[in-house]
């Protein structure tokens, strides 16, 4: 605040000067010169230092040396909520009078007068200053320095991360300016600057001193689905999930709280002490070492499945103690199954211990033996030659793998599956999840499996088809597949027969068809592999020769008829012949003579 130019006047005659007259020699006017020059001499629009000599909850009155005290909005001072009498202010003059004879000042604009310069200083000496949280915007909130809307990001708020930015409206708060946009008038500020400097040294100091086991008190900071970040007082570490307990956990969440204090024990660092693992768990001693002393193979439990794979469910029967039920171990049967057919996870089962260290701290359970094996009296519930509805569970080539209960399974042969049709593939005569009629056949109890049939079930009828398809015997067939080597017949009855290309002639040359349905005659006969050999071309090759045949023997027959003429003839023959030598023998005797 400015001094006054002239030092008041001592014992002035104040009476006198009311009334008009003379003061010690000097007239009026003199005397209200000397009072009006002992005021600051003040500009309109100009920015002066004052003194506050009052405060109310809407206004503050300032000195500034006036013949009169200018009022300010309370508001202009929000951002010092610490504002007291006595203090200096400066501010700008609005109107020395106004209509009232009031002086008029602003608090703000003055502010704003000399903000920009201000705000540089502070930038460039690190100086710290008050600024007044007004709002929240996007990506930090909105701060009031010397009158200037700075911009507060949320990351510079403070060191630990901030999840209610809420709490800091209204607040004044001390910052740093940080970065300055000349062109654009921005201005960023930070109030983590401030304790960053105070808290690496407390980082330098607990760094130093960290050592493998050692016991700390830390903040959770912050929760993610892999662990636990803690705040060990500017030095963060890291509980990985596995470490939080020694069960298993499926959200951390389930564990710690943010905000919560605990004490953790430090498991590793690396070299230059920036990742820190901490634990939690191995504060707390090992359920293992606390499990009942008298448990032991072959007692039964009871846990929870908290865990599922392929090959096994993981039960837990206590807190951090496990044990592991193999897919083998659910099931007396033997054909491969996923341990999801038969547990979850969160299902209560009991089970019963098959193998139990305490040293290496593994356990494995079954439940298959909570009943009985169905392979020790099989011989008694599934004799041979007993019959049964099974469920098919498999195909092969050679076969069909069917289940008759629980760890009960079995094996149809493609052969044993019909009497007639001639199977490929058992898909063309059942399908998976099918209900089938079988016939025990052979018990292999070495191997837990059965020999089964479906066809047994049924009379052969290869017994009557041999009294039906006999040799030479002729059928009316219908060709339904050609293949390289021939092609199948279908016969009545339901039967099939083959025939080669040979015997597929017709009596034009021309070669039989498929879908062509025309006479076959049986060549061939083997009840034993079930085979009926066709030909269609022998039934007229077969006439033709039977007509030969005939034509011959009836040429014979008629040769036969004519033999005794022809003999009588040839045996005159053979006497005149003889007669007539007979003479001529004499004439030609006689000559010789």
């Amino acid at each position: 605040m400015s001094e006054l130019k002239n030092s008041p006047i001592e014992d002035f005659d104040w009476d006198s000067y009311e009334n008009g007259q003379d003061v010690e020699g000097q007239s009026h006017d003199v005397l209200v010169k000397t009072y009006e020059d002992s005021l600051n001499s003040i500009k309109d629009k100009e920015v002066i230092d004052g003194t506050v000599i009052s405060i109310n909850k809407r206004e503050v009155v300032v000195n500034i040396g006036y013949k009169s005290d200018g009022i300010i909005p309370m508001s202009e001072f929000r951002y010092n909520p610490e504002l007291k009498i006595g203090d200096s202010v400066e501010v700008y003059i609005e109107n020395q009078e106004d209509k009232k004879g009031q002086l008029i000042l602003s608090h703000k604009k003055a502010r704003m007068a000399r903000s920009w310069d201000r705000v540089n200083e502070a930038l460039d000496n690190d100086e710290i200053i008050k600024g007044y949280i007004k709002c929240r915007t996007k990506g930090g909130m909105i701060v009031d320095v010397f009158g200037i809307e700075a911009f507060l990001p949320g990351s510079q708020i403070d060191v630990k991360q901030i999840r209610d930015y809420d709490v800091f409206v209204g607040k004044t708060m001390e910052f740093k300016v940080v970065k300055i946009n000349q062109e654009y008038k921005n201005v960023v500020v930070s109030h983590k600057a401030l304790i960053e400097a105070e808290l690496e040294q407390q980082k330098k100091d607990i760094i130093a001193k960290l050592e493998k086991g050692q016991v700390l008190e830390g903040t959770v900071k912050n929760i993610t689905s892999y662990g636990v970040f803690i705040d060990l007082g500017g030095v963060d570490g890291l509980i990985h999930i596995t470490d939080l307990s020694w069960g298993r956990v499926n959200d951390p969440n389930e564990v710690v709280q943010l905000d919560q204090k605990l004490n953790v024990v430090i498991l590793d660092f690396d070299d230059e002490k920036k990742r820190i693992a901490l634990g939690l768990k191995q504060l707390l001693p090992h359920p293992w070492d606390a499990l009942d002393p008298n448990l032991k193979v072959g007692d039964k439990v009871k846990g929870k499945v908290v865990v599922m794979a392929d090959y096994g469910a993981f039960v837990e029967i206590a807190p951090g103690v496990e044990g592991l039920i193999h897919v083998s171990e659910m099931s007396w049967s033997q054909h491969l199954r996923s341990a999801q057919e038969f547990l979850k996870v969160g299902d209560e089962v009991e089970a019963v211990i098959l193998t139990l260290d305490r040293n290496e701290r593994k356990m494995s359970l079954g439940i298959k033996q909570l009943k009985d094996d169905p392979w020790g009296n099989i011989e008694e519930k599934y004799p041979v030659g007993s019959k049964h509805t099974a469920k098919v569970r498999n195909f092969t080539n050679f076969g069909v793998f069917v289940e008759l209960e629980e760890g009960v399974d079995g094996l149809i042969h493609i052969s044993d599956l019909s009497w007639t049709k001639k199977i490929k593939h058992p898909s063309e005569f059942t399908q998976i999840g099918a209900d089938i009629d079988v016939q025990v056949l052979e018990i292999d109890k070495e191997n837990r499996r059965l020999s089964l049939g479906h066809k047994q079930l049924e009379e052969n009828p290869w017994d009557v088809f041999e009294t039906v398809f006999t040799v030479g015997s002729i059928h009316e067939g219908t060709i339904v597949e050609m293949l390289d080597k021939g092609a199948v017949i279908a016969l009545p009855y339901g039967v099939e027969g083959f025939a080669t290309p040979k015997h597929l002639v017709k009596e034009d040359g021309s070669q039989a068809q498929i879908d062509e349905k025309l006479d076959f005659k049986v060549i061939e006969f083997n009840k034993d592999s079930k085979r009926i050999i066709l030909s269609h071309s022998r039934i007229f090759e077969d006439e033709a020769k039977a007509e030969k045949a005939e034509a011959k023997k009836a040429a014979k027959k008629a040769k036969q008829e004519d033999a005794p003429a022809i003999n009588n003839q040839i045996e005159k023959t053979t006497l005149g012949d003889i007669s007539a030598l007979a003479e001529l023998k004499q004439k030609m005797e006689k000559g010789e003579k």
